[in-house]
């Protein structure tokens, strides 16, 4: 590799961090971070993960969160970890992303390389959700890692590549279930940049020679990583099994039978053109038309440089397919992006290169260079506010389903009231809300051991302290044992109501007043 490549990747590796690690807790927990939070505590409390077909996904994230935490040193109790300690570890995987390119350096070109790097480091969309505890990030790195091994394969024909990237195919599948759909994309390209080099009967393509030997080695360590992971490290008979029953659930969400349903292009509308109300203006267009530009150049041969024709075409027939799948595919959350926007990053970087080779004088080429340094530093300014100044707010185009602040509030209220309870954090606290449409909180609450949780109310509702869904009318104070000293949104729309004993809610008042 040469030095220019290591200055740019070591650059893009600053800005990747500068922009992904400050203020990880200013946030608050999002629904899925706190079920992802609470899966692990189980693994790390009891050292068992079951893995849930009709729900939630695959176990990489927790055993990757157990070996990071064996490996650095940490709280002996999960109540001591923080919000930032569990997304320093998708932090690491969005890092990772760079850490990953030099594999495919001479496919892609040294200059695309250092492109590539630093698109990845500052696109919005890889920083913002590279700071989310979910699965997402995790699965993007694994698929990277599974075609840069696959390059490597196709250049040096060594095992040790098949191995990886079979094992890294294992990873994600052990990540998330929409791995099949990263599958049929690199299927597809595969299939389409064969029939595409044949055609033009070009020798500038990346040639497929079947190894019998090396594709069931690889085969062998991808099973062997499924059984590993899904069986819990075989504590686990039916984990599996359930690796394959989940697509029944899956395949019914993607079905249109749930809430996230959302026209094709709900993904580039964010991606290229976001505003809500009189918020600012988000776009990472500059990427996909560099991308467009790249795509241009992987089919025409015009302006690669010293990328390889047919490395590019694949990449090319990826980034598109995948697309067009997740754009057809009615069920939509916008983390989802990732997988395809990766790829068209990819691509961004060679588009890169192929502007300057398509513009002969020195003054559109130092235009260029102008326009393009200027758009990344709007979009490292975009990256900061989606990940700091914004992270929680309705006008990123990043946020969804989003957990409010005002949550943040009640927490506070609740712990001020345990500061004044004999009981402390032993003091009992019933949530109750339908559907369990009460999480972050046994995320927020996790030091209260006696803490119960509800679908609709018990017999009795009552206890010291009672978090109630608004949508239940409960109406507890009105025996006059309890009061309703608050309304808090969890998220917009959807409302907690907070009931406290009369006196504990005196001897919280009495501790407010200043001294005489």
């Amino acid at each position: 590799m040469s030095r220019a490549v290591t200055l740019g990747l070591l650059l893009a590796l600053a800005a990747a961090l500068a922009l992904r690690c400050p203020q990880l807790a200013s946030r608050p927990m999002h629904n899925d971070e706190a079920n992802n939070t609470i899966k692990f505590r189980d693994l790390w409390e009891h050292g068992s993960f079951q893995y849930d077909p009709n729900e939630f996904h695959g176990p990489t994230l927790y055993y990757l969160t157990l070996a990071w935490e064996k490996l650095t040193g940490t709280p002996r109790d999960f109540s001591q970890f923080t919000e930032a300690r569990f997304r320093l570890v998708t932090v690491l995987f969005g890092v990772g992303l760079i850490l990953l390119l030099p594999l495919i350096a001479d496919g892609l070109g040294r200059r695309a390389t250092n492109w590539a790097a630093l698109f990845t480091a500052i696109s919005p969309a890889m920083v913002f959700y590279s700071r989310y505890y979910i699965h997402e990030t995790l699965l993007v790195f694994f698929t990277f890692l599974a075609l840069a091994a696959g390059w490597r394969y196709t250049r040096t024909r060594k095992i040790a590549w098949a191995l990886l990237a079979g094992g890294a195919v294992g990873l994600m599948q052990a990540t998330k279930e929409t791995f099949v759909l990263t599958l049929a994309a690199i299927a597809a390209a595969l299939i389409l940049n064969t029939i595409w080099s044949r055609q033009l009967a070009t020798a500038a393509h990346v040639p497929f020679q079947f190894n019998f030997k090396h594709a069931l080695a690889a085969l062998a360590i991808w099973i062997a990583v499924w059984l590993v992971l899904f069986s819990s490290v075989f504590t686990n008979a039916a984990g599996p099994l359930d690796a394959f029953r989940t697509y029944l659930p899956n395949l019914h969400r993607a079905d249109a039978a749930s809430p996230h349903i959302h026209p094709w292009y709900f993904y580039l509308a964010r991606l290229t053109f976001f505003q809500f109300g009189n918020g600012p203006v988000w776009s990472e267009a500059l990427i996909l038309l560099l991308a467009l530009i790249g795509i241009f150049a992987a089919f025409t041969r015009h302006g690669l440089s010293d990328s390889h024709p047919g490395f590019i075409r694949f990449l090319a027939f990826y980034a598109l397919t995948l697309t067009a799948i997740y754009s057809v595919i009615p069920y939509k959350t916008p983390w989802c992006l990732l997988s395809f926007w990766h790829g068209m990053i990819l691509l961004a970087g060679v588009g890169a290169v192929a502007l300057f080779q398509y513009t002969r004088r020195k003054r559109a080429k130092l235009t260029a260079a102008i326009i393009l340094l200027t758009s990344s530093a709007q979009l490292a300014v975009q990256a900061w506010n989606a990940g700091v100044t914004y992270s929680a707010a309705p006008t990123n185009p990043y946020v969804y389903a989003q957990t409010s602040a005002d949550l943040l509030r009640l927490v506070s209220q609740i712990e001020a009231l345990a500061n004044v309870s004999p009981q402390g954090h032993d003091t009992v606290i019933k949530v109750v809300a339908p559907t369990d449409d009460y999480w972050p909180l046994p995320w927020y609450l996790r030091q209260f051991k006696n803490t119960g949780w509800w679908n609709a109310l018990p017999p009795d509702p009552y206890a010291p302290i009672m978090i109630v869904s608004a949508s239940l009318r409960a109406n507890l104070d009105a025996r006059q044992t309890h009061i309703m000293v608050g309304l808090f949104a969890l998220r917009p729309q959807v409302f907690l109501e907070l009931y406290v004993q009369s006196d504990l809610w005196r001897a919280y008042l009495d501790s407010t007043k200043p001294p005489p």
